[in-house]
């Protein structure tokens, strides 16, 4: 599944619900709960904070679908292709400015 299909099917979910997105700003602060939830996992993983005994262990690839789906959210309620954003993202990676900027293997 490309990124085109995956905000398609996002969109197709949120459809159902008026207003299918949430304002703006009720965007970006599911966006920092979600990366907070993601971060407090990674940081319980490999980190100094482990978890209580009576928390309950979470899937570090759940966290990050949450981020992605809220990030999609935000993509599709302002009319951005991310496929398209992506390509041109990776093509300054490869052949860009960032092409000589990390030491290769």
């Amino acid at each position: 599944m490309n990124l085109e299909e995956i905000q398609k099917q996002v969109d197709d979910w949120v459809s159902q619900f008026n207003p299918p997105y949430w304002p703006h700003f009720e965007q970006l602060a599911h966006l920092m709960e979600e990366t907070g939830e993601l971060s407090r996992e990674l940081m319980n993983m490999y980190g100094i904070k482990k978890k209580k005994q009576e928390e309950t262990p979470r899937d570090l690839g759940k966290e990050l679908s949450d981020v992605l789906f809220t990030i999609i959210c935000i993509a599709n309620s302002n009319g951005i292709n991310l496929q398209d954003e992506w390509k041109e993202m990776m093509e300054k990676r490869r052949y860009g400015r960032d092409n000589q900027r990390y030491d290769r293997k």
